[in-house]
């Protein structure tokens, strides 16, 4: 998709912030490292709409970014860091969960894994949630980059088996700085929002 416009609307924390013009919704769900703000830019075309840091734990509320006027990317906070209090850690998962379980237009989560490692007990409990609530979830394995081309398929296997993608999912490998994966993710979360990728965007 040839993203225009692409701006942040709202960091919003419970449900009655959340956008209403009922605009498609796609969540980002992973832990704090793994990328989602570069996956961002890099879907958009951008270097810095949405802030990466070298510090994990940054986004601690739900920013709605819209693109092109016809959906939106939701960041979620990042899970697993452990510099954070209980409390702190127990407020993100609960907002997290009511925005999952209760956004009325969310049509997909991204859930995005770092390739280079096995999933971690986070992943794998985030996406049980996932399916124990069947939401559409779709598998972004970051940072193909940092890999040889010719493992890409033995660690694509280690995430498959590690969380026990159901068959239907898709998985897909991505890198920010290569641009790999980058029209397949954009096909597919099209998809999921009931849009067509036109010719002159595909």
């Amino acid at each position: 998709m040839k993203v225009n416009q692409a701006e942040i609307v709202i960091s919003a924390v419970k449900p009655e912030q959340y956008p209403d013009d009922g605009l498609p919704q796609i969540a980002l769900a992973g832990r704090s490292n793994v990328g989602k703000s570069s996956f961002i830019n890099k879907m958009i075309n951008r270097k810095a709409l949405a802030r990466t840091s070298s510090k994990p734990g940054k986004t601690q509320l739900l920013n709605f970014y819209i693109i092109n006027e016809k959906l939106y990317f939701v960041d979620v906070p990042g899970y697993g860091y452990a510099k954070v209090s209980k409390s702190e850690r127990a407020a993100w998962g609960k907002m997290i969960e009511t925005y999952l379980t209760k956004g009325e237009h969310l049509k997909l989560v991204v859930l995005l894994v770092d390739l280079r490692h096995a999933p971690s007990n986070d992943d794998v409990m985030m996406y049980d949630f996932l399916k124990h609530h069947n939401i559409p979830t779709m598998i972004v394995a970051t940072k193909a980059d940092k890999i040889p081309k010719g493992k890409w398929q033995k660690h694509l296997k280690v995430v498959r088996e590690t969380l026990q993608v159901e068959k239907g999912d898709p998985l897909v490998l991505f890198s920010s700085e290569t641009g790999l994966g980058k029209d397949e993710a954009w096909k597919t979360l099209l998809k999921y929002c009931h849009m067509e990728q036109s010719e002159e965007e595909s």
